[in-house]
């Protein structure tokens, strides 16, 4: 086994070695030929440190990134994903990146965004200490199927598992797999307090409406976006929680909430965002890190990389999100909404196989509730199906612009100023941060001639 291993390692470094020199990132490529040439290449690595994934439908990278800011300030060692590539295959070429030939793995700790159905895959072959829950959500139907064939997964992987789980305590879909395995004790839930702008209603696409104990519809008492709420069963109980973390006194506009008795300032103001901080919070909380690395990385730290990213020009601010599922579109209209005075959106919706070539999520965005958006630009390779919705949803036509190509719906969409929205989903997020920053540098040499 010990040849095997080893040949497995010299393999991927030699691939990773040649991609690197060719100015490649070599974040998905090396793992990819490992795993299809040794089904078990995962085995080779040898790990003693703690690994603490994080999953779920939205807010992986962010939370992922955010835990492991605050690891990283306690001056540990971190080994972890930040650009995503968290199939099986990315975590594989990132340990080949980080070990030696002998597959020794050294760092303090592992800290790994983890695709939902990769979970079982992954850590059938790598011992993990902490497992991080944020939501389940309908995504990509075309790669991953309904939602139910997700949940399943995991509740599976969690039925034998024995270390921490660290469960959204809001999602039905979630908290279900705080049952998986009764004799677990290391079972953890995190709540979010009542916000300003919950709902008694649901006014979005949700799931996971009704008990996973005994199938009677579940009952809220509030609604904070989507499913997720304060709920409960009204025949069995399920959904009454005893909070690990619960956070209150959301304030969006100062932004800030207040945990354990402490108020954290915070740098996003919408409730997907506090949620996210929740989860963060709470595994910060679980590793005893010091509240003054809390508070500063809560205060400062920002992702940078499509998600809640702003950009400036000549007075104008747009703020750009990545949506690449109902939910994540949705909470973003709710965002923009939230915003005070007039403002304009840029849509940009690709197909790409990494996005799921189906597209028909997009009828499932409320656009109908818009306020004071006087303005929307669709571009990307479905620039023309996003922008026909918009128009479906009772949008005026006339105010629609489509530009699919990126430069000229970057440039469109600055030719007037005020407050800008940019919504991108997955494909589509870094190519619109390309086309933000080069019509910024176009515009600032312009200036400096």
């Amino acid at each position: 086994m010990f040849i095997i291993n080893f040949f497995t390692i010299l393999l991927g470094k030699i691939i990773s070695g040649l991609l690197h020199l060719l100015g490649k990132n070599a974040g998905n490529l090396p793992g990819l030929v490992l795993i299809t040439l040794r089904k078990n290449a995962l085995k080779a690595f040898k790990i003693d440190c703690p690994i603490i994934a994080v999953t779920g439908t939205n807010g992986k990278t962010s939370v992922t990134n955010f835990i492991a800011e605050m690891f990283r300030q306690t001056g540990a060692k971190i080994i972890t994903n930040p650009e995503g590539n968290n199939l099986d295959t990315g975590i594989t070429s990132l340990l080949l990146n980080h070990c030696t030939m002998g597959g020794k793995v050294k760092a303090d700790y592992l800290i790994l965004e983890t695709d939902e159905s990769h979970v079982p895959v992954v850590y059938s072959k790598l011992k993990l200490e902490t497992l991080v829950v944020l939501n389940f959500f309908r995504d990509q139907l075309d790669r991953n199927g309904e939602v139910e064939t997700l949940i399943l997964k995991v509740n599976k992987f969690c039925e034998t598992f024995e270390g921490n789980l660290i469960l959204n305590g809001d999602d039905p879909n979630v908290a279900r797999l705080g049952l998986a395995n009764p004799n677990n004790p290391n079972v953890k839930y995190f709540s979010v307090e009542k916000y300003k702008y919950a709902t008694d209603t649901l006014h979005e696409a949700g799931e996971g409406r009704f008990c996973p104990r005994c199938g009677t519809a579940l009952e809220y008492d509030y609604y904070q976006y989507s499913h997720i709420g304060r709920f409960a069963c009204p025949k069995c109980g399920y959904g009454k929680i005893s909070p690990y973390v619960k956070i209150t006194g959301i304030d969006l506009e100062k932004p800030s909430f207040t945990a354990d008795g402490e108020e954290y300032i915070t740098a996003g103001s919408t409730i997907y965002y506090m949620y996210n901080l929740c989860a963060v919070y709470s595994a910060a909380r679980l590793y005893g890190i010091d509240k003054k690395i809390i508070r500063k990385v809560f205060e400062e730290f920002k992702v940078n990389n499509g998600r809640m990213e702003q950009f400036e020009y000549k007075g104008s601010v747009l703020t750009l999100n990545l949506a690449k599922n109902p939910v994540g579109a949705n909470m973003t209209v709710r965002m923009i909404n939230e915003c005070e005075g007039e403002k304009e959106m840029l849509f940009v919706l690709n197909d790409n196989l990494a996005d799921g070539h189906d597209v028909s999520w997009i009828w499932d965005i409320n656009f109908s509730i818009f306020r004071n958006v006087t303005r929307v630009v669709t571009s990307g390779r479905r620039a023309y199906d996003i922008a026909v919705r918009i128009k479906c949803s009772g949008y005026d036509a006339a105010k629609i612009v489509v530009r699919p190509d990126l430069d000229d719906a970057v440039k469109e969409l600055f030719s007037t100023s005020g407050r800008k929205f940019a919504v991108a989903n997955y494909t589509a997020v870094q190519p619109t941060r390309a086309a933000l920053n080069r019509f910024l540098k176009g515009e600032n040499a312009d200036a400096d001639a």
